[in-house]
This record gives C-alpha cells, structure tokens and sequence, in this order.
C-alpha cells in the first residue's frame, strides 16, 4: 500500500506532500508518513522542508474515528515534537482550513504561511477536548495568553490575514501556493534562517485577574461544560511550566476528557449529525429534482423566516400572503431581520438587499405556477392546509414538491387532498426559521423518493441539518416536547414554580428552561392547537389547565407582557408575579392536588426521564430512523446540552436498567397513564443492550 505523504527533492528544498482525501486527515498512514518523510529530510541534501497538502485543504484535523480506538505510533505529540526539532527549517504551506491536529502541525513548524483564503483554528472544545498535542502551549507563546485564551476556548477558525495579526500566520501568499512557499523556502535559505521554535520562544505573561474574569465568562457562554476551563487550566501553565512539563500537563488534561462523558456525548452528536441524512435507498446517486424557485405561502415570523434560508442561498422565492396588508408587514419583518444582521456583522449591505430582492411578494395563486418548491407555512389548522393543498394542486406545475411546514398535522391527510400524493413532504422548519439549523423532513405514505432526496440535499444548500421523521402527532420533535411539557406542567401543579423548573433544567444544561421557552413561544400557540385535537391527543388534561387558564386571562406569554412570567416592555427581564402564583393555586385546588415542595433531581427526572421514554417509543415504531436520529432533533431543535449527547445517548449513559428502574417508581407514584415504561426499553434492559445497538427495521 502506497503513503498517502510523498517526499521530494526541488533543488535544495525538501517537499512533503500530504494526499489523504478527502480533507487530510491525520490518520495512523499519515503520521507514520509524515514521520518518514521528516526523516528522510534530516539525512538529505535540502536545507529546507515545505509540508504542503494535495487536494481542497490543508489537514483539517485527526482521524476523529481513532478516538476511542488503542493508539499506534508515532503518537502526535511525539511527532510534532520530532518536526520541531528538524534541523532544516520546516514550512507549513496552508490553504483551505488547517485545524485540529493540522494547525498544531503548522504551529511545530518553524515558519508558516497561507493564501489570504485559508482558515486556521483549534476546534477541539467542540468534541469536550483540548489541542492534545500542544496547541495550549504553543499558540500562547506566539499570540500572547488572551489571544489564545479566545482562539482555543472558542474553537473557532480565524482567516489567515487575521492569523497573520497574531502572529501565528508569517506570509499570506498570492497566486499559486505550492511556487509561493517554495519562494518563501528559498528566501529563508538565503538568508540564513535559523530553525525558529515556538516552544523555545519566552513563555507568556499570564494576568491572574484576566483570567478569572475569563473564566466567568465561559461560565455563561459554556454553562456546565469541562473542556473550555481545562482549556484555561492548561493556557495557564504555559505561562508558569516549562514547556515539557506544559505539555505533560496538556496531555493528561487531554486524556481525561477523551475518556469522560461530556466528549463522548459531543463525538456522538458529531457522528449522529451526519448519520441523519443517510435513509435506506436513497444515496448520492439517487435521481432529485431541479429546485431553481420558492414559493413560501404565509408571511408571518415563520414564513418570512423560511423564505430567508432560501434567499440566502440564492433561491429566487415567492412569498404569498392573503391581503396586501399583510404581505407588508411580512417583507418588512424581512427587512428588519436583514438590518439585524448587517449589525451583528453577518453580512454587508449589499449582501443583505440581493437576499432581500430575491423576495418577492405576491397575494395571486397564479404567481406560484412555475415554481419549483411550495412551502406553505400558515398557522396550525388542517382544514386551512387542506385547502391550500387543493388550490396548488390545481395551480402548481407537474413535477413541483409541495411541502407543509406543519408541526404536528398528518402529512398523510394534507396529501390526500391533493392528485399528486407523490410530491407532498413535510418541512419542519424550527422558529426562528432562518437561524435554527434543525429541519425535520417528514416523509409521507406516498411521498417519492426522489422528492425526499430533493429536500434531503436542499435542507443541507440552505444550512439547515435534515432529520427523515415519519408521520405521527407532533413527528419526532413536538411529540417528545408534550412529554415533557406534561411533567413541568405538574410539577408546576403539585408545588413547584416556574423559576424553580427552570433553573433545574437549565443547571442541568437545557439552553433555555421550559416555562420561559413556553411564554415565548406562546401560551395562545398550544391553546388554539389544542382545540383541533381528541381528547386521546391532548394527553393528560391536568397538563394544560393552567397555560389555558393564562391565555383566556389575555396572558399569553412574552409577547403580551405576561405568562407564566411578566416581562418588562423595554427590557425583557421577567419576574413570576402573584397573579401567575394564584392561577396555579387555583388550579391545583380545583384538581384536588396536594402541593408539595418539588426538589430539583425530581423536576430533572421526570423531565427527562418522559422524553427518553417517548423517544425510545418513536424508535421502536419506526418514526425516526435511527436513535441518533432523535439526540439530533433534540440538540438541534430544542436546546438539549449537546455534551450530553442527546436524550437517547444520555439514556445509554446513565444505563438503561437505572432509566427503567426510574420510570418505574414515577409509575407507582404517578399512574401507569403517564408513565408505562417504552417497550423496547423493557426489552433492551431483559438482554443487556444498549439503545446504540438497536436498528430500526427498514433503516
């Protein structure tokens, strides 16, 4: 088997030339590649080495499916440590993204430089890791520790000319990269460069006081995480260590978080993520659909929302409304949602009003006659998506997907409406619209499948993570959600409040907690969907007596002033207020419930405990594909801590029999109605097995 690193000899220049598509990765092959080639360099005639890499990019990282696995030498560390002591200069010559285990190749090296285009960064936080193989040591000797302190912790890349500010970065190259670093190379040589080692360079002054005040940050921004303190647990020793001992001591910080759960819950998100787009039958190869226009009908936040995503990726879009009046205030949502943009600095000007004039509004059916999408994106009412449906069945060209952003509706009754069953899909897009990156695709009896590999790819164009869910109440997402919410709704009832749910769920690690999330979202949202729903649908009705109590006391959430919380009207602080307190009360007295104090694990529990045990169900029928499926809805779409991995990850690593066993006390105490155990987790628990090990049937 061939190297995937090729050695030559230019003149008097040594080049090593890394080829392991697709991105370079710094596999077990390339190590040991890059280890000989480095050695060949040292017995040669060249006076300089150039380490270059074929393909799109520079080495975008390790090989992340090592990890776990026994290590074979050469380790990185040693290997990077061998490059920095070369005797000949090494240059690293960057383009695309040099990250991870890439970057910290070019920060062993004695000398870098890039075209203006590349990115370097250190993105290792994001798996509950650090630079293992002396980031932490080297980028504070070269930048200074708060430059690093904000590159590491952040696991950000950084353009080169910004790396060049810092230091980190030497030469940004114009024109053909492989001729400007041999120029560079021979410039080197010219002068007599010395072999400049960043580990020899002064160790960096460390502020004690910044440092904290930086630590309370990542408190904040990185609420519960290991990894970003360790990061300044070990940026700190390079300003106190010498650098052998510095990377000692990275190197045990590193191998602890490799083996501890929050790493293993962020590689399972990473891997789960790009799972979610596989579906049996479909590939690469499968026939899709041309989708050159949209047309989006509904301009409330989430119809301009979704008419945003497709703008932003060039997609010319129709956006429909019933009256003129209202296409106005949509588009000048739109509008407002750009300005936001270009001040956060997410695009210029310019690029905010070609996205913009790439909406056009309309109040004609007849306009959506050559489109390629429909996205209709009305409020949650059958019989209204049911008409649409018909009116662009007779409107809409053959061949067009017709698609419903429906959250809880059945797929299958809005495509029977309609002569093309074939070409409706569900597109659930998740509020804000064009900022969540989750889409669940849900795939109907008879939608096609090149009509779900369309949407598959096109979810992926507008930056969006698809999850394939079937049809059922509430799909994957907003089924588990009634789970959920009926467990802080009676907690809420038997004693608890809504600031001691959330700051349970939120200590916990949930983004925001569920009564905040629910007020704004909107208590009215739940109440009018309610009203189309059967009784076995609505679920237990003690779960929504006091949120329908609120909504018919006009107290529907953050956008009135008041919900289960007031909100101040200029600056949103809320405050849970005594009129929120007696509607609780009077709920629970209504109901005959006895209020207690509800500790903290309880309301965590039961939270969660009642999404695993729904989404263990979803599995088993087959609604999501796979388990991962549902950790990826769960991240992506509803604010679940990403370091744990996932509801149906975090149930594997709590370990199934002590879920079960869980869910069997809040049976005794609770009532089997609300809590009868899944029974798949019932029949892993009898054969020892983990959820990970289950394959859905068809998947």
């Amino acid at each position: 088997m061939s190297s995937p690193v090729r050695y030559e000899l230019i003149g008097d220049i040594g080049v090593m030339s890394i080829n392991n598509p697709p991105v370079n990765v710094l596999s077990h092959p390339v190590r040991q590649g890059i280890q000989d080639a480095c050695r060949e360099a040292q017995a040669d005639s060249s006076k300089a080495v150039v380490i270059i890499c074929d393909g799109r990019t520079f080495v975008a990282g390790a090989d992340i499916k090592e990890f776990g696995q026994p290590p074979k030498k050469p380790f990185l560390p040693d290997l990077l440590n061998e490059i920095e002591a070369s005797s000949k200069p090494m240059i690293a010559a960057i383009h695309g993204s040099a990250l991870g285990g890439g970057f910290e190749l070019c920060l062993a090296s004695h000398y870098r430089c890039a075209v203006a285009t590349a990115k370097v960064g250190l993105p290792e936080v994001k798996l509950g890791l650090l630079p293992g193989a002396g980031g932490t040591q080297r980028v504070p000797r070269l930048t200074g520790i708060t430059a690093a302190l904000e590159l590491i912790s952040s696991g950000n890349p950084i353009s080169a000319t910004s790396a060049e500010t810092l230091g980190i970065v030497d030469r940004i190259v114009d024109g053909d990269l492989r001729e400007g670093a041999l120029a560079y190379a021979r410039e080197l040589i010219d002068r007599g460069a010395a072999c400049r080692r960043s580990s020899e360079l002064p160790a960096p002054d460390a502020n004690p006081a910044s440092c904290a005040e930086f630590r309370q940050q990542l408190e904040k921004r990185a609420r519960g995480q290991i990894a970003p303190q360790r990061i300044v647990d070990c940026v700190e020793a390079a300003s106190t260590l010498p650098f052998p001992e510095g990377l000692q001591f990275e190197r045990e910080a590193f191998l602890s978080l490799m083996t501890g759960p929050q790493s293993a819950g962020l590689r399972h998100v990473f891997f789960a993520e790009r799972d979610a787009a596989r579906v049996s039958g479909i590939d690469k190869t499968s026939p899709q659909r041309d989708i050159k226009s949209v047309a989006v009908i509904g301009a409330g936040t989430m119809g301009g929302g979704i008419a945003m995503n497709f703008a932003n990726a060039g997609l010319p879009v129709k956006l429909l409304e019933v009256s003129d009046d209202a296409l106005g205030r949509g588009l000048e949502i739109i509008v407002r949602n750009y300005a936001g943009g270009v001040k956060r600095g997410k695009m210029t000007q310019d690029e905010a009003i070609a996205r913009r004039d790439l909406i056009q509004g309309t109040t004609d059916y007849a306009a959506l006659a050559d489109v390629d999408l429909v996205v209709e994106a009305v409020y949650e009412n059958l019989s209204l998506k049911q008409d649409i449906f018909e009116r662009l069945d007779d409107v809409c060209k053959p061949g067009a997907i017709l698609a419903t952003n429906t959250s809880y509706q059945d797929v299958n009754r809005i495509a029977a409406v309609t002569r093309r069953p074939q070409d409706v899909i569900g597109l659930h897009f998740f509020s804000p619209a064009h900022i969540m990156k989750l889409l669940e695709v849900v795939r109907a009896a008879e939608t096609a499948d090149d009509v779900l590999a369309t949407c598959i790819s096109l979810a992926k164009k507008i930056g969006k993570i698809p999850v394939v869910a079937g049809v059922c109440y509430g799909f994957i997402g907003n089924r588990m959600l009634q789970k959920y919410a009926r467990e802080a709704q009676l907690c809420l009832l038997e004693g608890a409040t809504p600031e001691t749910i959330d700051t349970a769920m939120q200590q916990w690690g949930m983004a925001m907690g569920p009564m905040r999330v629910f007020d704004l979202a909107g208590l009215d949202i739940g109440y009018k969907a309610r009203q189309g729903l059967s009784p076995e649908e609505r679920g237990d009705p003690r779960a929504y007596r006091i949120p329908d109590a609120l909504v018919e006391m006009g107290r529907l959430g953050q956008k009135s002033g008041a919900g289960f919380y007031t909100y101040d009207p200029d600056t949103r602080a809320y405050t849970f207020d005594d009129v929120s307190k007696s509607v609780i009360e009077r709920a629970a007295a209504s109901l005959g419930v006895e209020r207690r104090e509800v500790d903290a694990s309880e309301i965590v529990d039961r939270l969660i405990y009642a999404l695993i045990n729904e989404g263990i169900n979803i599995v088993e029928e087959g609604i999501a594909q796979r388990p991962s499926d549902v950790d990826v809805v769960y991240v992506y779409g509803y604010g679940f801590p990403a370091h744990r991995g996932g509801p149906m990850h975090y149930a594997d690593a709590t370990g199934l029999d002590r879920v079960l066993e869980r869910i069997c006390e809040f049976r005794e105490r609770f009532g089997a109605e609300n809590w009868t155990p899944a029974p798949l987790l019932e029949q892993l628990v009898k054969e020892k097995r983990s959820l990970d090990s289950f394959v859905v049937k068809g998947a």
